[in-house]
């Protein structure tokens, strides 16, 4: 509001990895921040999103740039990739272009093909360039800072996962650094974990479920303790979770 947007769009997390842990909550400040907004004449939507597992793959600084640049380039998770065509979607109607920007579906193809085709890369690539970026570091990814070590977490027992608990996922990569425990700890860029699995997936022992990306030896124990409690398995199937609940609007 302060920065005289006339539309927006609101990604409201909610689960195990979010503020606001369970559907009633989430929904009851989604409509108090989109009331908010109405009051002060703006269009204001909420998106209800999962956040009980990671939304993608990478969970630290350079990983998620890498997979930030690789959906910008058609080439994202599969989850990843459609939660932002449909906040796309949400913001382009928001956008008040006229009809053109009505039809759901035809919306949702376009930003998709805008994505598939590159042409989103390329405009990123060009905001990056004229704010005096190291635009060589998201053409040639291998150039973002690497992890010394990197192990894979497999999964203990065959079955189907039915929980990856986001906030001890977050908790790991705090132990290995790649976030801030007190205003004073460094961050380490190159370390954070791959998430290969998702709820739902079946799953046979051994399989590869994480890529921990660690600089030591200790903090890769620790987040290796913490990701095996994060993981939660049955023998029945398990249905996967769903990227939106609700979508609620201003009126």
């Amino acid at each position: 509001l302060a920065a005289g947007a006339k539309g927006i769009v609101l990604d409201v997390k909610l689960g195990h990895g979010a503020f606001m842990k369970s559907l009633s909550a989430a929904r009851e400040l989604a409509r108090l921040m989109v009331q908010i907004g109405t009051d002060a004449g703006r269009d204001v939507t909420a998106l209800l999103a999962d956040m009980n597992q990671p939304l993608g793959v990478a969970v630290g600084n350079a990983l998620e740039v890498a997979e930030a640049v690789q959906t910008l380039r058609g080439a994202g998770p599969a989850r990843f990739h459609q939660h932002c065509v449909e906040v796309a979607l949400q913001m382009l109607r928001l956008a008040g272009r006229g009809a053109k920007w009505t039809d759901a579906d035809a919306t949702r193809s376009e930003v998709d093909a805008l994505l598939r085709s590159g042409a989103a890369f390329e405009r990123f690539r060009g905001m990056v360039a004229r704010q005096g970026g190291d635009v060589a570091q998201i053409d040639d990814l291998g150039r973002l800072p690497q992890a010394q070590i990197k192990t894979d977490l497999r999964a203990r027992r065959s079955g189907c996962i039915a929980g990856i608990f986001a906030d001890k996922v977050g908790m790991a990569s705090l132990v290995l650094g790649a976030g801030r425990a007190t205003k004073a700890d460094a961050i380490d860029p190159a370390v954070g974990i791959e998430v290969h699995a998702a709820v739902g997936d079946a799953v046979k022992a051994g399989d590869v479920l994480m890529t921990i990306h660690a600089s030591s030896e200790s903090t890769l124990q620790a987040a290796q303790l913490l990701l095996e409690s994060a993981l939660d398995y049955q023998d029945a199937p398990v249905e996967p979770l769903p990227l939106f609940y609700e979508v609620i609007e201003g009126g």
